[in-house]
């Protein structure tokens, strides 16, 4: 007999635990199939255990500083091992707690490869044996994995994934990254502030291209002041892998080829979402370039059947995800959930500087139609920047100038993944100027910039 449910979850990343658990909140009986590690991606092999080795990094960095704070350190090394075993014991550790809220929840877990079978229909299989599972709602939370060059296979030795780079078998000399967005400017920043000489590859004509101008402008140069080679507008043409290391030819923005010698690589050209042998094709859901498609409460063009995460669209974001699983959750359960605004979704990337932005670009709110007000407040004129010797950066705020609207805010700095939130939450609450140029920041902070960026905008700076 095929064990029964209101709720079946495909994957247990941050999107399909959250779902679960909000599913069996509201009364559903809920299970979850998962055929790896409870956390997916993000938490065991992602977000969480990546951040982990940023701050040993973050650490590591500050002790080569010390003077610079009145101190001293001497015969100062970093062990690898030991900064890698702390990462996993991070991510092991989390793996723990949603595994205790599965129990908590009374979700009932089904470990192995989930497959759509059928219109409420799946199957789980795992060491040869093969369950049956219905539902009235299947939610496919699938999740996506590293994208391959055809010429830079992961080989886990020389040319890596990110999930090769998490946990490397040593250290490398001579770094090259090949790609410059949030997971390959986080591993360029680890690597180099662990001692390697790091070299990045970007096809576009700027780091972190999906970020305000401004913002890519301020982080390429702070990265080649920390001794990176930065290459925009460049693409690597080949690479051959040996025993010791990797040649790479890399084509220029002046079409000329460079041919330089690399101890790793590291490919983050972005992903590919988890859609393949899961039942797809055969019940006719809708897909565009592998992504399945949505409609804003997360319902896929076949009834009964939802999906979340990276295996829908962009922005493929962790954060997106969970509020994804609330939403069709709370869907299912009828009762009516708002629908996803990406407009409203923070994105973070937590190199050295931090980046962290909100809402539309400068260049993108003009694009639309929009006649802006701007504010720029470099942290050179916070106080509580120059204290912490984190005067690197700024906050940059975006208005719509007929009606105040904030359409977006970019910041570049220390601890601004932190500080979005005021930004989102401004949003969310469709606030304008005014309320944020009424709001008391506390001093000192190095929020105090969001204020002044705001009151930049209109011509109100205090502090500069």
């Amino acid at each position: 007999m095929a064990e029964n449910y209101d709720v079946i979850v495909l994957g247990s990343g941050p999107g399909g635990y959250v779902a679960a658990i909000r599913s069996a909140q509201l009364g559903l009986k809920t299970a979850i199939v998962e055929r790896e590690n409870l956390g997916g991606i993000c938490l065991n092999w992602g977000c969480i255990p990546t951040k982990a080795l940023l701050r040993s990094a973050e650490i590591f960095h500050y002790m080569q500083h010390a003077k610079d704070y009145g101190l001293a350190a001497e015969k100062i090394s970093a062990d690898i091992e030991a900064i890698v075993k702390r990462s996993r014991g991070v991510a092991k550790q989390l793996n723990q707690g949603v595994t205790h809220l599965m129990k908590k929840n009374k979700i009932t877990v089904h470990m192995g490869d989930g497959k759509l079978t059928g219109k409420g229909k799946l199957s789980v299989t795992k060491d040869g044996k093969t369950e049956e599972l219905t539902a009235r709602n299947i939610i496919v939370a699938t999740g996506a994995r590293a994208r391959d060059l055809p010429f830079a296979k992961a080989d886990g030795k020389r040319v890596w994934t990110y999930r090769h780079a998490m946990t490397p078998s040593e250290m490398p000399t001579k770094l090259l990254v090949i790609g410059s967005g949030a997971i390959g400017i986080e591993f360029a920043s680890f690597y180099n502030d662990m001692g390697a000489d790091v070299t990045v590859v970007e096809m576009m004509d700027r780091v972190v291209p999906v970020e305000d101008a401004d913002v890519s402008a301020f982080l390429e140069k702070a990265l080649k002041k920390q001794g990176m080679t930065i290459m925009t507008g460049a693409g690597v043409e080949k690479l051959e892998v040996g025993a010791n290391g990797v040649k790479a030819a890399i084509k220029g923005k002046d079409g000329k080829v460079v041919n330089g010698d690399f101890s790793h690589v590291i490919v983050a050209v972005g992903i590919v979402p988890n859609t393949e042998n899961i039942g797809l094709e055969e019940l006719g859901i809708k897909s565009e370039r592998g992504h399945i498609v949505t409609d804003p409460t997360c319902k896929t063009n076949v009834d009964g059947i939802w999906a979340i995460g990276d295996v829908t669209a962009p922005p493929w974001l962790a954060h997106k995800a969970s509020h994804e699983g609330v939403i069709v959750a709370e869907a299912i359960a009828g009762k009516h959930p708002h629908a996803m605004d990406v407009r409203n979704i923070p994105g973070c990337t937590y190199c050295h500087p931090q980046i962290a932005s909100v809402g539309l670009t400068e260049a993108k709110a003009k694009e639309a139609g929009y006649e802006v007000k701007v504010g720029m407040f470099p942290f050179i004129g916070n106080g509580k920047a120059i204290a912490l010797g984190e005067a690197e950066g700024f906050t940059k705020t975006v208005f719509d100038a007929k009606t105040g609207e904030l359409l977006g805010a970019h910041m570049i700095g220390a601890e601004v993944t932190e500080m979005i939130q005021g930004y989102t939450i401004g949003k969310t609450l469709e606030t304008t100027e005014a309320e944020l140029m009424h709001t008391v920041f506390p001093h000192p902070t190095i929020s105090e910039s969001m204020h002044e960026s705001v009151l930049a905008a209109y011509g109100r700076a205090l502090h500069i």
